[in-house]
């Protein structure tokens, strides 16, 4: 690609790329077979890096039926500012629901089920921009899930608005070819076909029918137009990932080819491709013969039964036997007639994403030795693929007559295991499902399938005798089913918040797990907070707060009511919300967990506000409308945004300007102080001071400019002679020196009329005392 080329032009090039497929008409027993192209496309998304499953991007796509080939176009992209670094982008895919990923290597909870993800990495160094593709032959139609990350987070705390970080960007298109007329093949009915050439392979389609235990795929006389022996090869089913169980034949000579496929997916198509394995030049011709073996079911129960519907099991009467135990009694050539016993279940739909399944018989179900019981969990509706599913098996020991038999139960996808054995692994023909058992040593049995795909499962249970299953022909075993869908399993836990994730109209759930614990369900306690740790931190950062009593106590004693008001206001919020924003269980809420943190966040900057133009020393007048027209724009700017850097550096920036102008624009306190700088060494030197006193020493400037020398935080009382102060009048002759010392922070000065002063109420001892150097008379106090 070329450097520097512009956005248009570097979208044309890969689409260029993507659509150049072998598309159009191709040639099949003579016949054109039309293929049509179609292209999806969704935004892009801005990268993250990875600290749990929210910050990975996952993008939902359909592909339709007929597919023969899937492309992906996958584009990363980095930003040019200088903090832009290489970065590897880790991209995983997966059919039928969202990829199960594992960046850091975390624990997952006990009894899930985890099989690792296809992924690839796309490497960004140089170049700005990396395209790559994907192609999947024959995929299989349904939903597909790309989902798309950054290594992990550093950890690292940046002030928003002091730092620009990298943006990273990725898009993700999918192109498909569609076959418009793939032939059908009917069960028991041979269908010739011609492979034209070995880059023109034949796709055809078998729909297999419910309640199906086997399939017979069969290729017989093959041969070439050159009259010789052929050689193709034979894909049955689709690919699917991350795991893809396609069953590839490959046949050779004049020997007819034949395959047995056991549980096969139930109403579905299956798709067949043929292709040639010989020369480009010769086309083959054959014949092709499929055949089902069909599996009549049985019922435990009748979908007229609703009585069991609205309520829980009820306990039967003596003598009153359950539809389960009616079935029981049946006699053993009645069991023998089903190859499955079919027990209804019904779907109730709970919320996003939760699902409950009730059996129509209650919570029990009767497991046999002659035939498997099944139980169909749908979750075919689209929007059940982003939760966990949770099976839990438990065996009643008193119902189970042979002390040393298994109950061995499969779940599986798509279709159901229709014979178990202590030694399967619970295959299917497209699937690998998953066991379980139960016995009198384990008597309950837990599976967690973490984002189940979409589809029907199969639930299967059998009882297994170790000696035969002739010793267990008149044997039951009651088993108590419980299943469920729930956006996260238990709740993520105490240390866990369940979060529902959305990718335009798709729902999915993840955990974000806090005080060191980590895991898919927050479950992993290798880096954990102890309880003892997370106490201690709590405390420390509440019990802090505390150190506004000071400030509130010195505002109340000066009378600054309204700065005391919001100091006591923000310690209030502030405590709270520390509380309530604890990872751990040391958390203490007393209302909505954004409530308590508007407040606490408003509360801090008001605070800082209000203190510094009290300290810029304005007219009350003036102090008081600027209080509350700077926290009415302070509201607003936190509710626009609440972490914004200048939502707390612009009214400090304001303040400290106001304050600044009000010092500076006192012409006549900076004149004092020139005078000050000028007329003491004039003084000392003289040694008949009444002939040489300042004029200015008749005013107060002399003593307020000192009183100015305080820190400026020092701020003008505001309590009148008329409440009981004192006032402390300076007779002044000659040449004075006069010199206040502070004792504590908070001691100030204020200018009244003349030559008269008042003195701040403070506690006794800490009173600022005045010396004079020189002649002068004794400070007259008076009280009022």
């Amino acid at each position: 690609m070329a450097r520097g080329a512009g956005p248009a032009l570097r979208l044309l090039l890969p689409l260029l790329q993507l659509l150049a497929l072998p598309a159009g008409r191709g040639n099949r027993t003579g016949a054109g077979s039309l293929f049509i192209s179609e292209y999806f496309s969704q935004s892009a998304q801005r990268l993250s890096f990875y600290s749990w499953y929210g910050n990975a991007k996952v993008f939902h796509f359909h592909v339709p039926e007929d597919t023969v080939l899937l492309r992906w176009l996958l584009q990363a992209s980095r930003g040019k500012e200088p903090e832009c670094t290489s970065m590897e982008v880790t991209v995983h895919f997966r059919y039928g629901a969202p990829p199960v990923i594992n960046p850091l290597g975390t624990h997952f909870p006990a009894n899930a089920t985890v099989r690792p993800s296809y992924n690839i990495s796309i490497t960004l160094s140089s170049t700005v921009q990396n395209t790559t593709f994907v192609n999947i032959t024959t995929p299989a139609a349904g939903d597909w899930f790309i989902a798309a990350h950054l290594p992990e987070a550093a950890g690292r705390i940046e002030v928003k608005g002091f730092s620009t970080p990298c943006t990273y960007m990725f898009q993700a298109d999918m192109f498909v070819l569609r076959l418009t007329d793939i032939p059908v093949l009917e069960p028991g009915v041979a269908m010739p076909q011609t492979i034209v050439s070995p880059a023109k392979p034949l796709h055809v389609k078998v729909f297999v029918p419910k309640y199906t235990a086997r399939m017979w795929f069969e290729l017989r006389n093959c041969m070439t137009s050159e009259r010789k022996a052929c050689a193709v090869r034979v894909v049955l089913g689709s690919i699917t990932l991350p795991q893809s169980f396609q069953r590839i034949i490959t046949c050779t000579g004049n020997v007819n080819c034949s395959v047995s496929l056991d549980s096969l997916p139930w109403e579905k198509w299956l798709q067949i491709m043929v292709e040639s394995l010989g020369t480009a030049n010769a086309s083959v011709s054959l014949e092709m013969l499929a055949s089902f073996t069909d599996c009549r079911p049985g019922s435990t129960s009748s979908f007229l039964n609703f009585s069991s519907l609205n309520q829980s099991q009820a306990a039967s009467g003596p003598g009153s036997p359950t539809p389960s135990t009616g079935m029981a009694l049946r006699n053993t050539s009645d069991q023998r007639s089903f190859c499955l016993q079919n027990q209804p279940v019904v779907r109730e739909d709970l919320d996003v994403v939760s699902v409950r399944y009730r059996l129509l018989n209650g919570p029990s179900v009767a497991v046999y030795s002659i035939s498997p019981t099944l139980l169909v969990l749908n979750l075919n509706s689209g929007m059940d693929s982003g939760g966990s599913l949770v099976v839990n098996l438990l065996l009643n020991k008193t119902s189970l007559s042979q002390a040393n038999a298994t109950v061995v139960a499969c779940v599986s996808a798509a279709s159901p295991v229709l014979s178990l054995n202590i030694t399967q692994n619970c295959s299917t023909a497209f699937f690998q499902g998953y066991p379980l058992s139960l016995s009198t040593s384990s008597a309950e049995a837990m599976l967690i399938v973490l984002y189940p795909q979409t589809d029907d499962w199969f639930l299967s249970l059998q009882l297994i005798c170790p000696k035969g299953q002739s010793e267990c022909n008149t044997a039951e075993a009651k088993v108590t089913v419980i299943a469920y869908l729930t956006p996260c399993f238990n709740d993520c836990g105490p240390y866990g918040q369940c979060s529902l994730l959305r990718r335009h109209g798709y729902l999915y759930a993840g955990c974000s797990c806090k005080a060191g614990w980590s895991g898919w369900s927050c479950t992993d306690d290798t880096k954990a907070q102890s309880v003892g740790a997370q106490n201690l931190a709590t405390l420390l950062l509440t019990l802090s707060n505390l150190m506004f009593l000071p400030a509130i106590a010195v505002a109340v004693y000066r009378y600054y009511l309204v700065e005391a008001s919001v100091y006591t206001y923000t310690m209030f919020f502030s405590t709270f919300y520390h509380a309530c924003d604890q990872p751990g269980i040391a958390v203490m809420c007393i209302m909505d967990y954004d409530t308590l943190q508007y407040c606490d966040f408003l509360g801090s900057v008001v605070s800082i506000w209000v203190t510094i133009l009290c300290m810029s020393r304005v007219k009350k007048i003036l102090k008081y409308v600027l209080f509350v027209l700077g926290s009415l724009l302070i509201a607003m700017s936190l509710q626009l945004d609440r972490r914004g850097v200048w939502n707390m550096m612009g009214p400090c920036l304001f303040a400290l300007i106001i304050m600044i102008s009000a010092w500076v624009s006192n012409d006549r306190q900076i004149t004092c102080c020139l005078l000050l700088s000028s007329r003491e060494n004039g003084g000392r030197e003289n040694a008949n001071p009444s002939k040489h006193r300042p004029d200015f020493l008749e005013t107060p400037c002399w003593t307020e400019c000192r009183a100015r020398n305080l820190p400026p935080i020092l701020p003008i009382c505001e309590k009148s002679p008329a409440y009981g102060s004192l006032q402390l009048q300076l007779q002044f002759r000659s040449h004075w020196w006069l010199e206040c010392r502070v004792r504590m922070v908070g001691c100030c000065l204020c200018p009244g009329q003349d030559l008269w002063y008042q003195h701040c109420p403070l506690p006794a001892g800490l009173w600022c005392h005045i010396w004079m150097r020189g002649l002068a008379h004794e400070p007259k106090m008076e009280g009022d």
